[in-house]
Formats: C-alpha cells, sequence, structure tokens
C-alpha cells in the first residue's frame, strides 16, 4: 500500500544523508583522496548491499534465475556507467571547482534521471495536468541548480587568490561534468528498468520497500567495478598505498561512516520511490537531487564554507535554495495527483 507521505519523509532523510556522507572526508587528512575513496567503495557499494540484501530479500538465487536475463543485464550496464560517471566527476572537479561541478551533475542528473522514465515508460503520463507538472518541476529545479552554480562561481572567485587561478581545461571540465551528470542519471535508470526483478524479489516474500535491494546489489556491485579500478590506478600512481599505515584504524572508522551514510540514503531513496505512486521514479529523483543540494548548502554554511566570500554570492545560492524548495512543492503536488 502506496503513502506518499511516508515517502516524503523516507527521501527528505536520504537526502540529508546523502549531502552528508563526504563530511568525513574533512577529517581524513592523512589519506589521500584515492585511500579514503577505495575503503569507501568497498563498504557502500559491496560489503553493505550485499549485506541488506542477503538479509532482506529471501530466496535471491531464485530471485536471479527466475528473472529474464534482459534486465538484470541492463542493471549491470547502468551500474558500470554511473561508476564511470564517478570518475569524471573527480577530474571535472579538478578542473572546474567542486561547486560548479557539484551543480552541473546534480542538473543534468535531475533533468535526465527523470525525463527517461517519464518518457520511456509512462509516456501516457506526459500530457496530463500531473504530467505537466513533473515538467514544471523538473524545469524548476534546472532553475534552482544554475543558480547554485552561478553562486559557487561567485564564491570561488571571491576566495583569496582564486582570481589568479587558470585552468586551461575548463572546457573538457565542462564537458565531463555534463557527461557525469548523465551517467549518475544511470543509477535511477538502474532503479527503473530493473522493476522486474524487485517485483520478483515481492513474489518471493520481500516487503515493498526492501525489494529494490534485488536492484541495488548487482547495479552497486558493477559500479564498483571502475571505482575499484580508477582508485588503485591513482595509488600506483601517487605512490599513496602507504598512507593506509597513517592513521588507519581513526580513517577506515570515517571512510566506514562514509558508506554508511551514503548506501543508507540510496536504501531510503529506493524505499520512497515504492510509495510515490506509478511516476515514483520519475518525481522522486528530482526531489531527491532537489534536497540533497538544499541540504549541502545549508551544511556548507553552518560550516562556514561560505566565510569571507561576501553577501552577494550567499544571498544568490539561498535564491537557488529557494526556487529549489518551491520544486519540491511543484513535483509534490504531482505525486498526489497521481497517487
Amino acid at each position: 500500500m502506496m503513502n506518499t507521505e511516508f515517502g516524503f519523509l523516507l527521501l527528505t532523510v536520504a537526502g540529508l544523508m546523502n549531502a552528508s556522507f563526504t563530511l568525513p572526508m574533512k577529517f581524513t587528512r592523512s589519506w589521500a583522496w584515492e585511500n579514503t575513496w577505495l575503503v569507501w567503495t568497498f563498504v557502500a557499494l559491496l560489503m553493505l548491499p550485499a549485506v541488506a540484501t542477503f538479509c532482506t530479500v529471501p530466496e535471491l538465487a531464485a530471485v536471479y534465475r527466475m528473472s529474464s536475463t534482459a534486465p538484470l543485464l541492463w542493471v549491470m550496464a547502468f551500474g558500470i556507467g554511473w561508476g564511470i560517471s564517478q570518475v569524471f566527476f573527480g577530474i571535472a572537479a579538478e578542473a572546474i571547482g567542486i561547486a560548479l561541478t557539484f551543480s552541473l551533475v546534480l542538473g543534468t542528473s535531475a533533468a535526465v534521471g527523470a525525463l527517461v522514465p517519464l518518457l520511456r515508460l509512462n509516456p501516457e503520463k506526459l500530457h496530463t495536468p500531473a504530467g505537466h507538472s513533473v515538467l514544471l518541476g523538473i524545469a524548476t529545479v534546472l532553475l534552482g541548480v544554475a543558480i547554485c552554480a552561478v553562486a559557487g562561481r561567485m564564491r570561488e572567485s571571491a576566495r583569496p587568490g582564486a582570481a589568479g587561478k587558470q585552468r586551461s581545461n575548463a572546457t573538457a571540465g565542462l564537458i565531463l561534468a555534463i557527461l557525469c551528470g548523465c551517467g549518475a542519471a544511470f543509477m535511477n535508470f538502474g532503479l527503473a528498468f530493473g522493476a522486474p526483478l524487485s517485483d520478483m524479489a515481492i513474489r518471493y516474500g520481500a516487503n515493498r520497500a526492501s525489494a529494490g535491494n534485488a536492484v541495488w546489489l548487482p547495479l552497486l556491485a558493477a559500479g564498483a567495478i571502475p571505482n575499484l579500478l580508477y582508485c588503485l590506478y591513482l595509488l600506483n600512481r601517487n605512490s599513496s598505498g602507504c598512507n593506509f599505515r597513517r592513521s588507519g584504524l581513526n580513517h577506515c572508522i570515517l571512510a566506514l561512516a562514509m558508506g554508511v551514510l551514503w548506501f543508507g540514503s540510496v536504501l531510503l531513496y529506493g524505499a520512497s520511490v515504492s510509495q510515490l505512486g506509478p511516476l515514483g521514479v520519475t518525481v522522486g529523483w528530482p526531489l531527491f537531487m532537489s534536497l540533497i543540494v538544499i541540504a549541502a548548502s545549508l551544511l556548507g554554511i553552518v560550516t562556514g564554507e561560505w566565510k569571507r566570500s561576501g553577501h552577494w554570492p550567499l544571498t544568490i545560492q539561498l535564491t537557488g535554495v529557494a526556487a529549489l524548495v518551491l520544486a519540491i512543492f511543484i513535483l509534490a503536488r504531482a505525486t498526489h495527483a497521481l497517487a
């Protein structure tokens, strides 16, 4: 039985968890990025999905055996595409900065991740009042993220010494950020096109909220492959493997916390879309992206990321957040109309 209010509650918590999962990285200073990301990949993409799926999906082997091969292959393909996009994110962030990369990725992902399932799986809903509300909500998400991107660029420019920074590969960074946004949406595609696996899990006794774990396991395991390969490449190139001997236990605990926060947000997102009606994956994804940007913006203000940036960048950022809040109300109304 669907419960849209409960679905929105789960989605809100998921957005807060996803927005904060990188905070522990601020305290892993003795490790390089690849050290922390390697542990995070193992915990968030391999260990926790396996534990969650085996604990919540009865007769898992039978679920995959009795499902057709096509959905499983699609899910794994989307997982690999999503994993590659995470590598693109790291490269783009070095070229154009984290703030602009984050906004471009989430904006592109919100639009692509919502429109493709709508056009492919529910085209009959497009020319209805609720479908028009979904399109308006997606457009408002894009507007809000674009405003946040402008604020992020202004904040970077206002930092001491930022004006002298030159980024000769800025064009490549922009392209990679947009490609990353498309690839990030593959996670939502995997959940949408892997619906037969969730349905089969329900037939074998899984409840509706946890049936999506049958999709997350192959999707995230496939997504781990590019992340592992890239981390191993960086460990070899930078000779940073020795960093694991520095503050090993303390930093491992922090990386474990990152994995719990991130995978917890994924679990809650999967559970929430099952409560949001027939357009759950269409409406839920831009809502999820909006909540992440809002939560990340508020966390950034609380942790002092906007200090010494001036009045206007923060004002523009809050304007973007207000647009995202408006988008949430528009998409919520569309969800209730379809429930």
